[in-house]
């Protein structure tokens, strides 16, 4: 079971996925013109909601109350659910015009709350009550949907590939040193057969063709994004082949760890089940799998993803959460200096610290005191700066069901039950249905 809780603030310093397919009802949203009913000596009541758990809830209490020290007129109520029940409570307010003010946002949410008119659109007050100059140009942009700001990210992540250096060692190889795709098989290829030889049961990686982010890499590096900014797939059937056909042999010659294998440790992971020795994933998973691999691993490596063009600019970054407000929020100036707090205070930085993803917010940045696994991973993003590029528009609506069954995909593609072809049919099959639905 999950918690719910509720809370409110006093006023001065007291302590303070996807679902295919929501019916929402749209609403008129806030815009320039109610910029300027904010009343600073008014008494306002904002309700904050947003997913996590009692670890997360402790860190905004914190975080409310520096806030308090600063702004005592305005009350916090906050409450969290796991990520399942929180959108699905998001989709019954939707549909009864009832959001909270301020609410924690999903990127893969942001187009179809904001395409329904649910969300305020915030550029009146960036600049100005949202401090933009802690924010990367590029950051902004990821919150945007046609025209408007609807979203300001709270932190970014980036495809990475993740590494374990003690498995390495223990089978006698070295890092990966970079190179494309047929590279990172080698590789990949050289730690099963060292591990084999040794009578350890690991492998170098896991089939990497069952992500669609792995595809999305490949396709950027075309100059491609996977959909357009209209919604249209940005990519062939025959580019879609190609890219499966590049796993037939990594699947059938023992590389990789197998499908069967894989459901045997489900819901783990072969990476922080340490049987395989890397894991193409987003950066923020480090801790995690941690976590998951125990006390006798201490580190992790943190390399660049394999490179399908030299000088592409393949990467991204992407936001681990968001910060919206509901379009029909009574106190929008309120809302939105609550929504810079949180994104740009150095006081916020220090009370989250990357428990929400790296800062996207330099002067956040600043006030987080970063573990080693943090600061590794700050530097990974820094150290891919020559790969980052635009990032893609935001997705579709239905996005999630795609990227689900592009995994399933994987699946059978692992377990030899589906030809490539059959799969490349499915897929467009399903895409078809989410665009048109």
């Amino acid at each position: 079971m999950f918690n719910i809780r509720t809370r409110r603030t006093a006023l001065a310093a007291a302590a303070l996925t996807a679902s295919a397919a929501l019916v929402l009802t749209g609403c008129s949203g806030g815009g320039a013109e109610t910029a300027a009913t904010y009343d600073p000596d008014e008494k306002v009541t904002l309700d904050l909601a947003f997913w996590g758990n009692d670890v997360r809830a402790e860190l905004y209490d914190t975080a409310i109350a520096s806030f308090n020290e600063e702004y005592p007129n305005i009350t916090v109520n906050t409450s969290f659910l796991g990520f399942p029940e929180f959108w699905e409570k998001r989709q019954t307010e939707a549909a009864g015009g009832g959001l909270p003010d301020v609410m924690q946002f999903d990127y893969s949410y942001l187009r179809q709350y904001s395409e329904n008119g649910l969300l305020l659109d915030l550029t009146p007050y960036l600049g100005n009550v949202i401090d933009t100059e802690p924010l990367a140009q590029n950051i902004l942009d990821i919150g945007v949907v046609g025209d408007e700001t609807t979203g300001i990210p709270t932190s970014t992540n980036a495809w990475g590939l993740y590494t374990n250096p003690q498995l390495l060692e223990s089978v006698g190889v070295e890092e990966f040193a970079g190179g494309d795709w047929e590279d990172y098989d080698a590789w990949m290829k050289e730690v099963t057969d060292a591990a084999t030889a040794a009578g350890v049961e690991l492998w170098g990686g896991t089939d990497w063709t069952g992500r669609i982010q792995n595809f999305e890499v490949q396709q950027r590096a075309k100059g491609e994004d996977l959909f357009t900014e209209d919604g249209e797939p940005n990519f062939t059937e025959d580019d879609l082949k190609a890219f499966w056909e590049q796993g037939d042999a990594i699947r059938t010659d023992g590389t990789v760890i197998g499908q069967q294998r894989l459901e045997e440790i489900y819901p783990l992971s072969g990476f922080d089940s340490a049987l395989t020795a890397s894991e193409l994933t987003w950066d923020n998973f480090g801790a995690g799998y941690l976590g998951n691999l125990g006390e006798s691993f201490t580190e992790l490596g943190l390399v660049q993803p394999p490179i399908t063009e030299e000088g592409a600019k393949d990467l991204y970054l992407k936001p681990s959460m968001l910060h919206s407000i509901s379009a029909k929020t009574e106190h929008p100036e309120a809302a939105a200096t609550l929504v810079n707090f949180l994104v740009n205070s150095p006081e916020s930085g220090a009370a989250f610290g990357t428990n929400r993803g790296l800062p996207a917010s330099t002067t956040a940045l600043e006030g987080a005191d970063l573990d080693p696994l943090s600061q590794q991973i700050a530097d990974y993003e820094a150290s891919i700066a020559d790969r980052l590029g635009d990032a893609p528009p935001v997705p579709i609506v239905g996005y999630g069901t795609l990227e689900e069954k592009f995994r399933q995909i994987g699946q059978e593609l692992g377990y030899g039950t589906l030809t490539v072809d059959d799969a490349v049919s499915q897929f467009f099959s399903e895409m078809d249905v989410v665009l048109n639905q």
